[in-house]
């Protein structure tokens, strides 16, 4: 029943989504994915992953006989693009191999062996979906919010220091081995994350069901409920605000060498092309809730985790993506979310209802702050500097203590007393 709940608000969600889309004379995230049944897809790589999250729930053998028909369902469509000089792209493939196993399930399958393919399959659309959507939501930004706020947050983020710029000025200095690097961690998060989804779930076929909360769940909640917060504080990011990246729009050539004056912020109207997608920063959300979940790993994924949380939080301020208020409420934000799903999985108790409603008000105050207070943060940067990282700091505390309360302690051995032998 919880599934069909949850399948039902998805496909109401996307139908809405697909809605608002139409009324910008866009193609919404349903049009997008049911073209690329035929048309030339445009996110290959992502559709495969998510025909290898599908593939959890199968045994190794099905897994390469639905791996090959994909393969060779491409090469009849790279064939016949490349004789009609199209472009060239894959993927197609693992979308009808998805979709075949959907019809599968629902002719060839009965009661937990159904129910659990048809989960395998709606995970790996739901993936491609997720994806899709957020591309929707971007637009929808770009064409419903003229105005950005970047003056407030560039103005609040005084108190940090000006993490962006600092971050900037590095990156230039370690030339172009250091800037590919930072650009490779930054763009394969998402297959990062993929992959250590893949091993969270890589004893779903023997145990014929699903661990109750895993990384796909969070990572798919954050790209769902994140760009929502996008609409309410619309930010491009220093790059664009003020760097060259914004051209005629940018406010001013600044970034990354020189800050911001500090003035009477004021919203800036800004193209209708470049998505507000800064606050808060979904990237360190997700790097986040990917440095969580290994923790739970061996040591190489626990390293593999640290690795991307931190090279994802210097490329984002490095190359003038986000500010440094933007990654503290994308910390928060991943906390929240992250304790929301737990908490859902466990059922909810005071704890988990006290950590999320504490992480939400923490998230609110920031935002607030940013928007109202930006000037008094900037010309006192050594109360508001602190107490912005304090803030964050108590959420993490928060999280930490009460999943750790949270996880199940190891039951005691009772020794046995000792025998006295008599002489």
């Amino acid at each position: 029943m919880l599934w069909a709940i949850a399948g039902v608000v998805t496909l109401g969600f996307l139908v809405t989504m697909e809605i608002v889309a139409r009324h910008y004379d866009m193609p919404g995230p349903i049009t997008n994915q049911v073209g690329e049944v035929i048309l030339t897809p445009t996110s290959g790589p992502l559709l495969y992953a998510g025909l290898a999250l599908m593939m959890v729930v199968l045994p190794w053998r099905q897994r390469f006989i639905a791996l090959g028909i994909a393969a060779g369902i491409d090469v009849v469509f790279l064939v016949v693009r490349w004789t009609l000089d199209s472009d060239l792209m894959f993927g197609n493939g693992a979308l009808w191999v998805i979709l075949g196993y959907a019809f599968i399930a629902v002719t060839r399958r009965t009661g937990k062996e159904r129910v659990l393919l048809l989960k395998g399959v709606g995970l790996g659309l739901l993936l491609v979906a997720g994806h899709k959507t957020g591309d929707t939501w971007l637009m929808i930004t770009s064409e419903t919010r003229p105005s950005v706020l970047d003056a407030y947050v560039a103005t609040a983020d005084h108190a940090l220091g000006n993490p962006s710029w600092v971050m900037g000025r590095v990156v230039d200095a370690t030339g172009p081995i250091g800037f590919h690097v930072l650009h490779l961690v930054y763009g394969q998060l998402p297959l990062a994350a993929a992959v250590f989804a893949l091993y969270q779930l890589r004893n779903v076929a023997a145990e014929r069901r699903f661990p109750g909360h895993h990384l796909v769940r969070t990572f798919l909640a954050i790209g769902l409920v994140g760009p929502a917060i996008y609409m309410i504080f619309p930010v491009v990011g220093p790059v664009f605000a003020y760097g060259a990246e914004g051209g005629q729009w940018a406010a001013a050539n600044l970034w990354p060498h020189t800050p911001l004056p500090i003035g009477a912020p004021h919203p800036r109207l800004f193209d209708e092309i470049t998505p507000r997608n800064c606050m808060p920063s979904l990237h360190t959300a997700w790097a986040t809730t990917l440095f969580i979940h290994t923790r739970e790993g061996s040591r190489p994924l626990r390293w593999a985790g640290t690795f991307w949380l931190v090279g994802t939080l210097t490329a984002t301020l490095g190359f003038g993506y986000h500010y440094g208020a933007d990654l503290i409420a994308g910390v928060v934000f991943a906390l929240t979310i992250e304790a929301s799903m737990r908490s859902f999985h466990r059922g909810w108790d005071r704890s988990g209802f006290t950590l999320v409603a504490y992480g939400s008000t923490v998230f609110t105050a920031l935002l607030l702050s940013y928007r109202y207070l930006p000037v008094d943060m900037a010309r006192h940067p050594w109360v508001f500097g602190p107490t912005l990282l304090l803030a964050l700091s108590s959420v993490i505390y928060g999280y930490v203590r009460t999943t750790n309360q949270w996880k199940p302690r190891p039951a005691l051995v009772q020794q046995p007393e000792p025998q006295l032998v008599q002489a």
